[in-house]
């Protein structure tokens, strides 16, 4: 009945954790490696959001400390000490709201609930960044492009991966 790659049901804690911890490590790669920086916000774009929308649908609520972890793990190598915290609740945020989005049966309605998880990226980092971390409005609202394009290209890597990786029999 499950909708995911991995039905947790049917699978031991040990596989369990053991993919989350590979998904984890798949979304630190993607984040931390493949990224392009962006001067106007002393930021990066990268392509960590996509495989995290990825492990939504093979992990199913795995995904949540998956993406946590791996994308905290990124900023913690990366020097971006002061989001360990925001990341590690904004990407847990990411994880959840695609696990819901992928419940649904309809393609289109799968793909809004991808597109509302990375709204949820957006939306979280500004406020961080505006209220939590002092860097003001502006420099807030600066941020917000480059993390839209973030959240769509994830968008775009998950819904190429997921159909690819739900034909691919594991």
């Amino acid at each position: 009945m499950s909708d995911n790659l991995h039905d947790s049901r049917k699978s031991s804690p040990t596989m369990r954790l053991a993919l989350c911890g590979m998904m984890a490590a798949l979304i630190f790669v993607a984040t931390y490696f493949i990224k392009l920086p962006m001067a106007m916000t002393n930021g990066y774009v990268h392509l960590g959001d996509g495989f995290i929308l990825l492990a939504a649908s093979l992990l199913g609520w795995a995904a949540v400390p998956a993406a946590a972890i791996g994308s905290m793990l990124a900023d913690l190598l990366g020097g971006y000490v002061q989001y360990l915290a925001p990341t590690f609740i904004i990407k847990a945020a990411v994880a959840a709201v695609a696990v819901l989005g992928l419940r649904a049966k309809l393609g289109w309605v799968r793909a809004l609930g991808l597109l509302l998880a990375e709204a949820v990226m957006v939306a979280g980092y500004f406020l961080v960044e505006w209220l939590f971390l002092g860097y003001g409005l502006a420099a807030a609202s600066a941020s917000v492009f480059g993390n839209i394009m973030q959240g769509l290209s994830g968008v775009v890597i998950g819904l190429l991966l997921i159909p690819l990786m739900r034909r691919i029999k594991l």
